[in-house]
């Protein structure tokens, strides 16, 4: 029967080719324009790391003295370095990473190739593990190293293509502000979207090419170019930031279980306690411990005029809809002779309704097709936009199975309402009007 059904409506949307032509074109433009910003907040949106983002938690402490302060404030986004170093080695966490971003000189051995700065990721050994970086050679630092302060270095892919022609370079020297490091590992390619573990370093920016013990970082005063805040004294002089009062470090914890999570909470309160008693900190214990996502909310990650763009997308879809919806409307009730016709020859409502919807489908379906094309295109335009996250707007296998399922619910959608007024013809009428 839907053999019977999809000959009658292809014989039907033929007859009509410019009516067809509207309502295709229609949807295709409402498909196209909605998916292409729907793909952009998918991008944007996801979560950077599936399967393990439940497990990760970001700490925050309020070591600020009294001045300006007010009950119920926000507690400090990042730690001190003592804090920090506290935090680390206390090691209540499954997994603890303490870090910072930067930019460093590098001198590469090759002739050939001039000295370059390159973004550069200070931190401690469990970075790697905990966020489930991808090793391609090598493997990354131990703790043993942290302690050492060894002068070790892991490279990013693209980082060991360039300086290392994409060869298995570990053992290697690598020279940055006027040290050597000796590489240990080189990532494989890793771009967690957004660039969850340190915001202040750009939402959706690439990862970065040099990743080096925080201990290490600190020794030969690599640069870094991360957000500073400081109360009191505290003037942020890199040389004494270890002793500033000034939080400049973000801290990362694994907690397997919610049971583990509240114990930690009640831990960073103990020691928020504990502090307050040894005069470092003033205020009454304020702290908090974001899951990844909502992390990530809090700071409002994702652009609001993505969302903007989104909401206006979905309202130009339903413009089309509507719009659809009446072309469909005049085209059926056109039909109302050959429609009462076969109501006459003993065709049931029920098999008209079925009829005209199938002939919705096939325009969904087309206007899909035809509105997945405008979406690429939609998309093209958008990594052509000057913006951080601009490059990865990518249409994926699941945002192509949703464009095609949402072209054919919203044509079928669009086709309800004149399918069924088309249903309601009285055979008699139309036999006796011809």
């Amino acid at each position: 029967m839907f053999g019977y059904y999809l000959d009658l409506a292809l014989h039907s949307l033929k007859r009509n080719r410019v009516l067809t032509a509207l309502m295709v074109m229609t949807l295709a433009l409402g498909i196209g324009a909605s998916m292409t910003t729907l793909t952009v907040l998918h991008v944007l949106s996801g979560d950077p790391l599936p399967g393990r983002s439940g497990q990760l938690y970001y700490p925050q402490l309020d070591p600020r003295d009294m001045d300006g302060y007010h009950p119920g404030d926000e507690p400090m986004a990042q730690v001190t370095w003592v804090d920090g170093m506290n935090l680390l080695h206390a090691a209540r966490a499954d997994r603890q990473a303490l870090m910072t971003g930067g930019a460093v000189p590098i001198q590469p051995a090759d002739s050939a190739i001039d000295p370059f700065y390159e973004d550069a990721r200070y931190t401690t050994a469990d970075f790697f593990p905990m966020f489930q970086v991808p090793f391609l050679y090598g493997h990354p630092w131990s703790g043993a190293d942290d302690e050492a302060h060894a002068r070790v270095v892991v490279l990013s892919r693209g980082m060991n293509d360039k300086l290392f022609g994409g060869k298995d370079s570990t053992g290697q020297t690598l020279r940055m502000n006027d040290a050597a490091f000796r590489v240990v590992g080189v990532l494989d390619s890793w771009r967690p979207s957004p660039h969850f573990y340190d915001v202040n370093m750009g939402n959706y920016s690439d990862s970065e090419g040099v990743f080096v013990p925080l201990s290490a970082s600190r020794d030969v005063r690599l640069s870094r170019n991360g957000s500073i805040d400081c109360w009191g004294k505290g003037g942020g002089d890199d040389d004494h930031i270890e002793t500033s009062p000034c939080v400049w470090l973000q801290y990362w914890v694994q907690l397997d279980t919610p049971a583990k999570a509240s114990a930690y909470k009640e831990y960073l309160t103990h020691y928020v306690q504990e502090q307050k008693a040894l005069g470092r900190f003033q205020r009454p214990p304020n702290v908090r411990l974001r899951g990844l996502t909502e992390w990530l909310d809090y700071n409002k990650v994702v652009p609001s005029d993505v969302r903007l763009q989104m909401w206006l997308a979905l309202g130009f879809l339903l413009v089309c809809l509507v719009n659809t919806m009446g072309l469909m409307l005049t085209k059926f009730l056109r039909r109302r002779g050959e429609l009462g016709v076969r109501r006459a020859l003993g065709a049931s409502r029920r098999a008209v309704f079925a009829q005209l919807l199938v002939e919705s489908g096939i325009v969904g379906v087309v206007g899909g097709a035809i509105g997945l094309l405008l979406a690429l295109l939609g998309l093209w335009i958008v990594r052509r936009q000057p913006s951080d996250y601009a490059e990865l707007a990518h249409l994926d296998a699941s945002m192509l199975l949703i464009t095609l399922v949402l072209a054919v619910c919203a044509s079928l959608a669009a086709g309800l309402l004149p399918s069924w007024r088309a249903c309601q013809i009285a055979p008699a009428l139309q036999l006796k009007s011809n």
